[in-house]
């Protein structure tokens, strides 16, 4: 058997072995963008070299490219950071009561319940309608005149006839009067959060509120009552 047949296998696994390495590691990195450009130098032609002008730009272009790189990594790492004590904050929510826009809640009715809207300008009649899960009328809540700006208001928990209404979730419609005209407005409701979502790819959190769904955590307008 002669020497070339004994070595022929082994050279082919050697290719076969430099060509996977050379598959697996595809980016180009700085030692190999440094080699590149070596070897662009030494074989660049001599009657037509290359100036030292594009030289300077080849390295200020890779110089550039490299602190981007390094700009990614650390920004990544700064929002990783930025998430997980976003997270953290609003795990100590769990169990808290907030305040959040909306017309619906989830009432005790054996305690008052408090709430607030949002009137844009001075109104000479506010009032509240509460609605119960069936979208039949309870109550109106008769606030009068009242000047811009947040306004409270309390509800008993009963109907209008002084009757006890059962725990549950209500609906609250608050109205304002302009003249012969008449808008809806804004309501400040409180609501417990039952628990936090992580917002995918770096979103905003998520509170999931008791009997209302979930509302991102910018929406909060209070925490507590």
């Amino acid at each position: 058997m002669s020497i070339d047949s004994v070595t022929a296998p082994a050279s082919a696994l050697d290719q076969y072995q430099f060509n996977n390495e050379r598959k697996v590691n595809k980016e180009l990195g700085k030692n190999e963008f440094l080699n590149l450009l070596v070897a662009q130098l030494n074989n660049q032609d001599p009657l037509s070299p290359q100036s030292n002008g594009e030289f300077v730009a080849q390295l200020a272009q890779f110089s550039q490219v490299e602190g981007i790189e390094k700009l990614n990594t650390s920004m990544e790492s700064m929002l990783s950071g930025y998430q997980s004590s976003q997270a953290l904050q609003a795990s100590s929510l769990v169990g808290r009561k907030v305040i959040v826009p909306t017309d619906k809640a989830v009432v005790d009715t054996s305690q008052p319940f408090k709430a607030s809207l949002t009137l844009p300008v001075s109104s000479s009649n506010v009032y509240v309608n509460v609605y119960d899960s069936s979208g039949a009328a309870v109550n109106r809540i008769n606030l009068g005149q009242q000047a811009a700006g947040n306004v409270n208001f309390a509800w008993d928990g009963k109907n209008s006839s002084g009757v006890a209404m059962p725990p549950g979730a209500y609906r609250f419609e608050a109205q304002a009067a302009y003249g012969d005209e008449t808008k809806g407005l804004y309501t400040l409701l409180p609501a417990n959060v039952d628990s936090v979502s992580l917002g995918q790819n770096g979103g905003e959190l998520m509170l999931n509120l008791a009997g209302l769904g979930s509302i991102g955590l910018s929406k909060v307008q209070v925490i507590g009552q």
